[in-house]
């Protein structure tokens, strides 16, 4: 097993997760089998009870994994499926040590982080990069692992962020991880900021030389250093870091800012990075990029060429992060390309299309609908809480009645089935239960065996069978008139079985059931 630690420095956010997943999508194209591990140094167990803008969407696994939002890009550029153990955070280690503990593993010891939480820590890395990620279920060969600690230096910041503070245990793991795992199987990549002031318009080097001093200080040398800058990185700049950071200038790596991720593998590769891993993790590839790196520069260029463009809005309430809607957009994204289309995405804040926003700014109510009536269809995403919802549900009624293309996803879909409710069927005080439990017309309600009363891992979670009741469903050609499909599920309310017959009767069908004809899938107006 090869292993490829992604560390980053100077700021977060800089696309440590991007880094990895290109090196990852890289080293496959040579024919290598890939897994990727991603370490949180926060003491939540998992994302599944953070709002999205603490770290952008909740992503979830197949197998009912909250995660961060890079796995989400591991999963696209590598084409694999993880698992909850590949997101590593303080929580799951601390969790799993405690456990231990008091089953009377460590009897007579003091626990200790040095060593039982940096064993603990080696252990899960080892026992995680063998689980078969691809479909031929072989074990794989590389692992890339990207560790959310960014290194500062005292010397001009001092102690950084408190993720320093967090993130230690981790270091000092992978310290003692490099001699385990032996030189030739183990490699450092430090993802490094170098700014350009306004001011002055020159590349400043420094963050990434203080970076990768207080990296060394730790123990830990990088073999790439990855400069990230708004624009391209000048060969002087190269040569300086180069020699103040102790490394080859092949060793170091630039991606400035391009039009689309996509980018970047392709940028990667024309460095050089396929011979010097081949040379440092005595690989078994070729020098020369595979059919796979020659369709993914294709269909970067052919990204780049689109004219013809196809705008959606989305109506949400966590609209101030791109980040908390990733998954919506890559699937769009995708979906335009697909199609050759450049995809316009409008972030609609659902709060701004509200009446209330009307008497307080009538500006951005105005503004918003603008955007709502020129999109070329609508998208209501997922959400919890009541906050905003009204708004979507004005959204919703407007894309009925105007028989704009709507989708709506998990809270989407539920919304959609109450604002049908209170204008068709003409229920006025329809609603979820998770917004007004006292409701006579409760069209959505809670799932009992799924609210056990702790917020943390009790939704319906993960990968789930829906099949479909009816031949004739556009859902259902769009799927290649498949006779269900598996899709992956994140929710505690469900649309009320005992009422479905009313909307059925009225023109609102429940195409696709879940396996036991319980739960309500998917929804299709039939006209």
């Amino acid at each position: 097993m090869k292993y490829i630690l992604v560390t980053g420095g100077v700021i977060s956010g800089i696309g440590k997760g991007i880094i990895a997943s290109s090196i990852g999508t890289i080293l496959k194209s040579c024919g290598l089998r890939v897994t990727a591990i991603k370490i949180d140094p926060y003491i939540n167990i998992d994302a599944g009870t953070f709002s999205p803008y603490e770290h952008g969407e909740v992503f979830v696994l197949n197998d009912g994994g909250e995660v961060d939002l890079d796995l989400g890009n591991y999963e696209r550029f590598l084409d694999i499926n993880l698992y909850k153990d590949n997101n590593i955070t303080t929580g799951k280690i601390y969790q799993h040590v405690i456990n231990k503990e008091r089953h009377g593993d460590y009897l007579g010891k003091t626990v200790q982080v040095v060593p039982h939480i940096t064993d603990a820590v080696q252990e899960w890395v080892m026992n995680q990069a063998k689980v078969p990620v691809d479909d031929d279920r072989r074990e794989p060969q590389i692992c890339v692992i990207e560790a959310s600690m960014e290194l500062f230096s005292f010397t001009f910041q001092l102690g950084g962020t408190i993720g320093d503070i967090e993130g230690m245990p981790f270091v000092e793991a992978f310290r003692q991880f490099q001699f385990k795992a032996k030189r030739e199987n183990f490699c450092n990549i430090h993802v490094s900021l170098v700014p350009q002031p306004n001011a002055t318009g020159e590349q400043k080097t420094k963050p990434t030389q203080n970076s990768v001093r207080a990296l060394r200080g730790l123990g830990l040398s990088p073999d790439l250093i990855v400069c990230r800058s708004a624009k391209p990185i000048e060969m002087a700049v190269k040569e300086k870091i180069s020699m103040f950071c102790h490394v080859e200038p092949e060793q170091v790596i630039f991606i400035h800012d391009v039009s689309s991720t996509y980018r970047v593998p392709i940028l990667l590769e024309e460095q050089g990075i396929i011979k010097y891993f081949k040379q440092r993790l005595n690989l078994p590839i070729d020098d020369q990029p595979s059919d796979l790196l020659m369709k993914w520069k294709r269909m970067a260029c052919r990204y780049e060429r689109l004219l013809k463009v196809c705008s959606i809005a989305l109506v949400g309430k966590y609209t101030k992060l791109s980040d908390c809607y990733a998954s919506v957009f890559k699937a769009l994204e995708h979906s335009a390309l697909a199609i050759n289309h450049k995809l316009d995405l409008m972030y609609i804040d659902s709060t701004e299309l509200e009446h209330s926003t009307k008497v307080q700014n009538s500006v951005k109510y105005h503004q918003a609908w603008h955007k709502l009536c020129k999109a070329d269809g609508i998208l209501v995403p997922g959400g919890f809480g009541i906050r905003g919802t009204e708004g979507k549900l004005q959204a919703i009624s407007w894309a009925r009645t105007k028989k704009k293309p709507f989708l709506g996803v998990c809270l989407g879909m539920q919304l959609a089935v109450v604002e049908f409710a209170r204008n068709c069927l003409n229920w006025k005080d329809a609603n979820s239960t998770e917004f007004d439990p006292n409701t006579k017309n409760p069209v959505v309600i809670d799932m009992p065996e799924h609210n056990l009363g702790d917020m943390g891992g009790t939704m319906r979670l993960g990968k789930r069978r829906t099949v479909f009741k009816t031949e004739n469903s556009v859902l259902r050609k769009l799927y290649g008139d498949e006779m269900f499909v598996e899709e992956r599920h994140r929710h505690r309310y469900e649309v009320n079985p005992e009422l479905t017959h009313c909307f059925e009767e009225k023109g609102l069908k429940f195409v696709g059931h879940d396996t036991e004809g319980n739960r309500m899938e998917i929804i299709e107006l039939e006209s």
